[in-house]
């Protein structure tokens, strides 16, 4: 039988690409209402994914499906191969002005907008993944739920940044080594933003905010706008 310390339980539960955690099936299920919404819509279907990757679409069965394009964008240059039906570029989700105005049918984005900066940079990038997607989807954890889940630490998010940073040079935390420079850490600890469920709405007025639950609480949230109407998994 398999011996687990504190840490790899925690990794367990938010671990998605670990079959049977809870995360991946959270990920499964918020993907599943994700295709009952694409599936409302015709083909061909043009899909921009704001910081995700290929092998993540391959997963879900979408890279290659015929009539769909994707569009990867990252802030990295592109690494991986993508495949067919599926292009990557670089750029940075707060500016998307290569792109034309309702210029793709929907904007996906997962785990993303936390990441790109404070409230203003995030403000940015909600008002560009609206303006170039005639649909969009977009998560993110939720800043209220008890397990941090970059840093795996209970109620990380709300120390204070020195406590946060003094925590990171000394220990491992979550899916990080421990770093010893200061600098360094507080430049990790501050390059993770979560939002409340509040400012995540106030981002994406009129949307569907839609809650994945875990243990009864609130894990992360889904913004979604621009589908035709009907059923949704709830």
């Amino acid at each position: 039988m398999r011996r687990w310390g504190p840490l790899g339980v925690l990794k367990f539960l938010v671990d998605f690409e670990r079959p049977g955690s809870p995360a991946r099936r959270l990920r499964r299920r918020r993907f599943e209402l994700f295709r009952s919404l694409l599936d409302r819509l015709g083909r061909p279907l043009s899909i921009l994914d704001v910081g995700g990757t290929a092998q993540f679409w391959r997963t879900m069965g979408l890279g290659g499906e015929p009539g769909v394009d994707i569009t990867l964008l990252n802030l990295d240059p592109p690494r991986e191969t993508t495949g067919s039906g599926v292009r990557a570029l670089q750029g940075d989700a707060r500016d998307l002005s290569r792109f034309g105005d309702r210029s793709f049918d929907v904007v996906f984005s997962n785990s993303l907008i936390e990441h790109v900066g404070g409230p203003p940079d995030q403000e940015r990038a909600a008002r560009e993944m609206q303006r170039v997607g005639k649909a969009f989807f977009v998560q993110t954890p939720n800043r209220n739920f008890p397990l941090e889940p970059h840093f795996l630490f209970p109620f990380f998010q709300h120390l204070p940044v020195r406590t946060r940073v003094f925590l990171l040079t000394r220990f491992p935390l979550g899916w990080y080594g421990r770093i010893a420079d200061p600098e360094e850490a507080r430049r990790t600890v501050e390059s993770v933003q979560l939002l409340d469920r509040e400012h995540f709405a106030s981002l994406f007025p009129g949307a569907v905010i839609w809650e994945e639950r875990l243990f009864g609480l609130t894990k992360s949230f889904v913004a979604h706008r621009g589908f035709p109407a009907g059923l949704t998994a709830g």
